[in-house]
């Protein structure tokens, strides 16, 4: 029987959907009588707790103790799954202890994890990889020269889209129309994070894929779409409960060739910033032409999240996605 760490919670703003997606994952793994489950949830305090609230840690032994129990011998951990949206799981920081004491995890490494987290990176990786994004520059500090650098960038694209660059579920994400000063917005977005990119904005079609490896093989879904009415997915939009958007497994009327330049870029991303397990890749559609969008290296994995509604649509079990590499790992 292997010992399973499953992880959740985590600091960022997506803390109750991570505990959401954790539920999801333990009710796949309830029947399997070869693994062990053992659910610690990282609160907004960043304690690691149990469901009854007692503190634990995860020792450079690998073993799970009580932090509040002297002489605990503890639970020797044998895998790890974080299933955390954005920090500390996202960004790296949980795979990089993780690395340090050799524990085998699910998902991507500390290094992928960081890359795809940071909005600016992920471009740059792209455009150096072959694969078309939107028209962008970034900013690395407030400064006039830099306001008026942003404002030259306004006047050739029109609209744009403020961006904290390290950060996700579209926390320090801003519109900018094309009459308005960008610079009050940037100062906005570096209260977020060290850096700031700014987009064209575009009014598309958003369109995702669930990439992840499956029969020793990467799989690539077919395309599945979020349709936002107001064409702007802010965080409210994510999460409201008045929310408009609605979510299609298959989107409608993509064409052959669009089709295959997704299933081609998505492939050079996985292969090309060392994805692994399993990631969500976002698309935009616009005009005809596909860009990339961002790269989630741990999606939301809810009962109707996108990633394992696309995952089984294309005809693989989520539950026996998760076994094959609890059992592997």
């Amino acid at each position: 029987m292997k010992n399973v760490l499953l992880l959740s919670g985590g600091g960022s703003s997506e803390h109750e959907v991570s505990l959401v997606s954790v539920k999801h994952i333990k009710e796949c793994l309830s029947s399997l009588s070869s693994i062990n489950v053992i659910s610690v949830e990282i609160d907004k305090s960043n304690h690691w707790v149990d469901g009854k609230g007692k503190k634990y840690l995860l020792d450079a032994k690998k073993y799970l103790r009580s932090f509040e129990q002297d002489g605990d011998p503890g639970i020797k951990i044998d895998v790890a799954i974080p299933c955390i949206h954005g920090y500390p799981g996202e960004t790296g920081d949980i795979q990089s202890y993780f690395e340090m004491i050799k524990l085998p995890y699910l998902g991507c490494n500390s290094e992928t994890s960081k890359m795809c987290f940071n909005k600016i990176t992920t471009k740059l990786w792209a455009t150096a990889l072959g694969v078309e994004n939107t028209p962008y520059i970034f900013i690395t500090e407030e400064s006039e020269e830099n306001f008026e650098k942003a404002r030259r960038f306004q006047s050739q694209n029109g609209d744009m889209v403020a961006k904290a660059s390290n950060q996700g579920s579209s926390v320090g994400c801003y519109l900018v129309e094309k009459g308005a000063d960008p610079a009050d917005t940037i100062k906005e977005a570096f209260k977020y994070s060290p850096f700031v990119l700014l987009e064209k904005r575009l009014k598309p079609r958003e369109l995702e894929v669930s990439v992840y490896e499956f029969d020793g093989k990467v799989q690539i879904s077919y395309p599945g779409e979020i349709v936002c009415p107001s064409n702007f997915y802010s965080y409210e939009e994510k999460y409201s409960t008045v929310s408009k958007t609605t979510t299609v497994t298959k989107a409608e009327g993509l064409t052959q060739e669009q089709v295959s330049l997704i299933t081609e870029y998505s492939t050079k991303l996985f292969h090309g910033l060392k994805l692994r397990h399993l990631s969500r890749i976002d698309f935009f559609l616009n005009d005809g032409s596909i860009y990339l969008n961002e790269i989630n290296t741990f999606p939301g994995l809810t009962p109707i999240s996108m990633f394992p509604k696309m995952m089984e649509a294309n005809g693989h079990s989520f539950k026996a996605f998760l076994e094959q590499h609890i059992h592997k790992l």
